[in-house]
């Protein structure tokens, strides 16, 4: 289930002249468009999945990590457990509504253990990627890339591993070569289904994400 982070301001004037409306309004307008946010669009791994607290999960960890470093950055946890490509891609136009400063893209894994051809999964974050930088051309994109699982097989793990660092390349946007990097297949920083991080394991994603994202950030 995704953790979306919605701000509004409601601001009444009981009187007040034209001019004193016109500065409301270019106030207002400047603070939204001072606004930076990084929406991190993802499966169960983004969102948190069997964490105590969702606030543990690597996106959030790592959004308040830069800020304390001075950046300010607000946050979109789009994390949706089982979601897959196709899910993805078919959510995006609403989850674009926040207007991303930064869009960091975790999907694949699911199609991976589903079987999903990877032409297919390839395709899904193209055309996300695509949308992306069609909407919104001043939106940094962050490419978070999967390994298949052993047991998928030679021939589809091959083809499967390639997509990510041929897409990032093929679209120009950077990439996590692989979101587990740091966890995957330790037991102890697992949970007990041995594919969800524990609380420690998210804080080690933090840190392989990390220097990626840092690159696309501005103060």
């Amino acid at each position: 289930m995704p953790y979306l982070i919605f701000i509004s301001f409601f601001l009444m004037i009981a009187c007040g002249n034209p001019s004193d409306e016109k500065d409301k309004n270019q106030l207002e307008s400047k603070t939204s468009s001072d606004t930076k946010r990084i929406i991190y669009f993802g499966d169960s791994l983004t969102a948190g999945y069997g964490l105590p607290d969702y606030e543990d999960a690597w996106p959030h960890v790592l959004t308040k990590r830069i800020n304390a470093e001075g950046y300010s950055y607000q946050m979109t946890n789009a994390g949706v457990s089982g979601d897959t490509t196709s899910g993805g891609l078919g959510r995006l136009e609403w989850v674009l509504a926040e207007k991303p400063s930064v869009f960091v893209l975790e999907l694949g894994a699911n199609d991976m253990l589903r079987g999903v051809n990877p032409s297919v999964t390839k395709e899904n974050l193209r055309s996300m990627i695509r949308q992306i930088k069609s909407q919104y051309p001043s939106t940094k994109i962050l490419l978070v890339g999967m390994y298949a699982t052993p047991n998928m097989g030679k021939k589809f793990a091959k083809e499967f591993n390639s997509i990510y660092p041929d897409l990032a390349k093929e679209e120009e946007v950077p990439l996590v070569p692989f979101i587990l990097e740091k966890v995957a297949s330790i037991r102890k920083l697992n949970q007990k289904d041995g594919i969800h991080p524990t609380e420690a394991g998210h804080k080690l994603v933090s840190d392989t994400v990390y220097p990626y994202l840092k690159t696309l950030l501005v103060k």
